[in-house]
């Protein structure tokens, strides 16, 4: 993986600094230094206070940058290296399968191409946006959430199987019309506050009731004037600001009568 990483072996007990072994395992110095104030990485000091690397740590850098390259977060890798080998390959598993989803995204996309070059046209280009809009689905959401917040979504994604989207998609439609017919009932009656209720519970169904992966929906809300014309479409009558607006409304009010 590093092109230069085997004249680190010649030694194993020699110290290098942080430049020197920067070129040698070749990454940047301030690679290195993130690493070490994430403590995925920590060198030794000379007595001056420089950072000194040796051998072993080429082989922990080695293992993390794997991880890293595997889009597993910095956090998350420090905690599976810290850890015994079965976690790790829990991990490992988890990734697989989320590469593995994105391979299938990507036979689509190229499969979709394929046919626009043998039938050109407007219907085979707009098949190929479709396609193109799917695999950037799973990504653009995630920006919203932390770092911390993206790896508990990834871990859950083995869970997440067809039939569980389409089941919550389906409960999702039923509920927004319900809320759509609701709109201009008072947010504290009963019916609303039910409504409410189940609202809560289907959203927690995603986020687990994490706060921080709820602090990310909640940033991504914030910001739906920026979403993909394909996510806003999915949304449907969740992205309507009247629906949103009242549901919140009663929301606010069930957890003001809870507290």
């Amino acid at each position: 993986m590093f092109g230069r990483g085997s004249e680190v072996k010649e030694d194993a007990t020699r110290c290098y600094r942080v430049q020197e072994f920067a070129g040698l395992a070749g990454v940047t110095v301030r690679a290195l230094h993130h690493y070490d104030r994430l403590g995925l990485l920590r060198p030794r000091r000379s007595a001056s206070g420089y950072r000194l690397y040796r051998q072993c740590d080429l082989e922990r850098l080695e293992q993390i940058v794997a991880l890293k390259f595997l889009g597993i977060p910095l956090k998350q890798v420090r905690t599976l290296l810290d850890r015994d080998s079965l976690d790790l390959t829990a991990a490992l598993r988890v990734q697989r399968r989320i590469l593995e989803r994105k391979r299938r995204l990507l036979d689509r996309a190229l499969s979709a191409i394929r046919r626009a070059q043998e039938r050109p046209g407007a219907a085979q280009l707009k098949k190929i946006i479709e396609v193109l809009e799917m695999q950037n689905e799973s990504d653009w959401a995630m920006q919203y959430h932390t770092e911390e917040a993206r790896a508990k979504i990834q871990a859950r994604q083995p869970q997440w199987t067809p039939e569980l989207q389409e089941e919550c998609s389906r409960q999702w439609t039923e509920l927004i019309a319900e809320v759509k017919a609701a709109l201009g009932q008072d947010p504290a009656s009963p019916h609303v506050q039910a409504l409410a209720a189940r609202w809560v519970k289907l959203l927690e169904g995603f986020t687990g009731g994490d706060p921080e992966v709820t602090a990310g929906i909640g940033r991504a809300w914030a910001d739906r004037q920026n979403w993909p014309p394909a996510a806003r479409e999915q949304a449907g009558g969740f992205y309507d600001p009247a629906v949103w607006s009242f549901i919140q409304k009663a929301i606010d009010i069930r957890k003001q009568s809870s507290s």
